[in-house]
């Protein structure tokens, strides 16, 4: 089977979902209008490359359903290092904005998904036509690029615990889902996946995450992370 396929929706479908997304709220009908006319509606099944390192970094995607992991993988070795899962309504892909040459990270898809995809030419002509639009492209980046500088400072002066906990409270915040029990992080999260995001092995996530379960700070529900007691680990 294919890695992608181009799905049959209309402009006013493509239209209808870009109309509810942050940046679509800031554009009038016309300029949706000629977005949802350059843009293609692509599904990608999980675990599928979006671009690699070395692609031509010549559009901007939105994710329509799904989740998207950005990550940096080590050329000869295989090894990854995760930068961040973006749920759905994100907008990524963003490098193509202010580079000419070739991407340097990868973006794959975390589950199955479906994605729009926009030429940067298409992008570019609509921020300078709207100051909204460009205000918010520019405040995601600059929040983007404050959470990549939050992670480099935490692998500088924080121990692998304190790392792992604050990335626990980061996606109970952006994932969380309250439960009985407490704050349900509704995504799945292999060990592997958040060792790459925190810097760490596999192992050793797996170590400090089942001595946090024993001590009634979190527990595991169908591959997924409650947190019980959310802000002892914030307080920390």
């Amino acid at each position: 089977m294919p890695n992608k396929r181009a799905c049959d929706l209309s402009v006013e479908e493509r239209l209808e979902i870009i109309r509810h997304l942050d940046f679509g709220l800031r554009l009038s009908e016309a300029l949706l209008v000629r977005l949802a006319a350059s843009s293609t509606a692509i599904d990608y099944r999980r675990r599928r490359f979006i671009y690699r390192a070395g692609d031509a970094a010549d559009a901007l995607y939105v994710i329509v359903r799904g989740r998207v992991k950005l990550c940096r993988i080590e050329e000869g070795t295989g090894r990854e290092a995760v930068i961040d899962i973006l749920p759905a309504g994100s907008l990524f892909g963003e490098s193509a904005l202010y580079t000419a040459g070739s991407r340097k990270n990868c973006a794959v898809t975390y589950e199955n998904s479906r994605l729009l995809r926009i030429p940067v030419g298409a992008f570019k002509g609509l921020m300078a036509e709207n100051h909204e639009l460009y205000d918010y492209t520019f405040r995601l980046i600059g929040q983007r690029l404050e959470r990549a500088e939050g992670r480099v400072a935490d692998f500088a002066l924080d121990a692998i615990p304190a790392r792992l906990e604050k990335l626990l409270v980061e996606f109970s915040d952006r994932y969380g889902v309250p439960e009985t029990g407490g704050v349900l992080i509704d995504i799945p999260l292999p060990h592997r996946e958040i060792a790459s995001i925190v810097g760490s092995t596999r192992e050793s996530v797996t170590v400090r995450l089942n001595a946090m379960r024993r001590e009634g700070i979190i527990d595991f529900v169908n591959r997924k992370i409650l947190i019980k007691r959310l802000k002892s680990i914030a307080a920390a």
